[in-house]
């Protein structure tokens, strides 16, 4: 049931595949970037400033704009917990939701788990559920000196990336970096989702580990997530039909 799914995903067009961080605070500036972008962008992601802000009406926007919204809360706690996180990201309607991989197995269990049944007792399609794997914002230096894992980046990525599949997650947030190596361990019906986009001559900003979209596209991602270099463009409008076209390019 999930791999004709994701059999679907590859088959989605560039809009649909584009996703848009609302990496902003208030309901006023979300609700105009939704309505000014949704025939650009397929998926917005709410984020913990926005949610914090605002709550879940602005789930409802991007709903009635017939966009998809991706949760990206990254739920991290006991696994009895994240099921209660979960059962209620399902009952939001949400496209998909994060938790975090590092919670290990039976946390994401449970969040998988609760998902699946959530969906099956409203009647409603089971969003996806994503891991976190290794944050953008984190490299070889921070992983080894301040959470003490000596792997490489991309060998505790894979890691976290199977243990995921293992749990029932139906994919992972991972850096563009990472792409092939986690395609090879968990296969093509494995969502990858893939933050750190930049255009090329954007401001890395506190990314470390970035790609252009049309090379993280080529490396295998399915969804590319992507917020300044259209939030603060002078015509945001012009960048996300940019990041299109790059996007569309062969």
């Amino acid at each position: 049931m999930v791999a004709i799914s994701l059999i679907k995903i590859k088959n989605l067009s560039a809009r649909e595949r584009l996703v848009l961080a609302l990496d902003v605070d208030d309901f006023s500036s979300a609700e105009n970037l939704v309505n000014l972008l949704k025939d650009y962008v397929g998926v917005f992601k709410i984020g913990s400033q926005l949610f914090i802000s605002e709550g879940a009406n602005i789930i409802n926007v991007v709903n009635k704009a017939k966009a998809r919204v991706f949760l990206d809360l990254k739920f991290h706690d006991i696994p009895n917990t994240v099921k209660g996180a979960a059962e209620s990201a399902t009952k939001l309607g949400v496209y998909m939701f994060t938790v975090h991989a590092s919670g290990g197995y039976g946390m994401m269990k449970a969040a998988a788990d609760a998902a699946r049944e959530t969906s099956i007792k409203l009647g409603i399609k089971k969003p996806f559920v994503l891991g976190v794997t290794v944050l953008t914002s984190i490299d070889r230096q921070v992983l080894e000196r301040e959470i003490c894992v000596k792997k490489s980046l991309k060998e505790y990525a894979v890691h976290l990336a199977k243990l995921a599949k293992s749990a029932g997650l139906d994919g992972v947030v991972a850096s563009a970096q990472e792409i092939k190596e986690i395609r090879n361990a968990c296969g093509a019906d494995f969502i990858i989702l893939t933050p750190g986009i930049r255009p090329a001559g954007e401001e890395l900003n506190d990314q470390k580990r970035v790609m252009t979209p049309k090379q993280a596209l080529k490396q295998g991602a399915d969804f590319l997530v992507i917020g300044r270099p259209i939030i603060n463009a002078k015509n945001p409008v012009k960048a996300a039909q940019d990041i299109l076209k790059e996007m569309e390019e062969k």
